[in-house]
């Protein structure tokens, strides 16, 4: 069994193995991975691999990023310019994809490892194997509240949100920053994708909800600014 608290990336990541023969190198092997996706992909970092290929000094994107990127246009795309990374007048910042994609590495690199019943939570957003896990989604006004509890029996859990970091998403249609929601949680069978999901979602606005429902595999839980709950039927919350 494994235990184990970092600070990586801007926030705390836990990780719990409870497999018995699980090698204490797996959590070092997730830790060091997010380290060094810190390393090369943060915009705030002016020798990351990010900053540098913004800049023009990369001839070519690495695979790794260039997954990235295709990821983020995606995105864009699918939701007619509401999610985007290349916001005028402002540096590339995938960290909205980043995130997800990186924790769910981190989860094939502890599978791959032999853990079979874990939970890895990166500031929030959760991946699981085995369960189920019971997650607790922050209350978008109330710091000291949940809104919601669901269980998880593998899969991911990801939150956007304007608590954190206030209204720091935009919605890239407008330029301005995307305030029609206060959360908007996704479960999904990734974290690349309900992360990725959850932050482009929240940022069309309330129709973002009925975008991220449509999507196979997705179950949403937002709390919109009139503060009204909407939740999908299959949204594995605990009674």
């Amino acid at each position: 069994m494994l235990h184990r608290v970092e600070h990586v990336m801007g926030f705390p990541v836990s990780l719990r193995v409870d497999d018995e023969d699980v090698p204490e190198s797996a959590a070092d092997a997730v830790f060091a991975w997010l380290r060094e996706v810190d390393a090369r992909f943060s915009p705030f970092k002016d020798d990351s691999e990010v900053s540098r290929y913004d800049r023009g000094e990369l001839s070519a994107p690495s695979a790794d990023l260039s997954e990235i990127l295709d990821l983020c246009e995606h995105y864009r795309v699918a939701t007619g310019g509401a999610f985007d990374v290349r916001l005028p007048g402002r540096r590339l910042d995938p960290c909205a994809v980043v995130k997800g994609w990186s924790v769910q590495r981190a989860a094939e690199l502890l599978t791959a490892a032999g853990a079979t019943r874990f939970v890895l939570n990166a500031g929030g957003d959760v991946v699981t194997a085995g369960g189920p896990w019971r997650v607790g989604v922050r209350h978008p006004e109330h710091a000291d509240k949940l809104c919601t509890v669901l269980s998880l029996d593998g899969g991911a859990v990801a939150t956007s949100a304007r608590y954190e970091r206030g209204d720091h998403i935009v919605d890239g249609r407008t330029g301005r920053a995307a305030t029609g929601l206060l959360s908007l949680t996704v479960v999904a069978p990734t974290l690349t994708e309900a992360d990725s999901v959850a932050t482009a979602a929240f940022a069309m606005g309330p129709e973002g909800v009925d975008w991220a429902a449509s999507l196979e595999g997705c179950e949403v839980f937002a709390v919109d600014a009139e503060r009204r709950v909407l939740r999908t039927p299959g949204f594995p919350a605990v009674p």
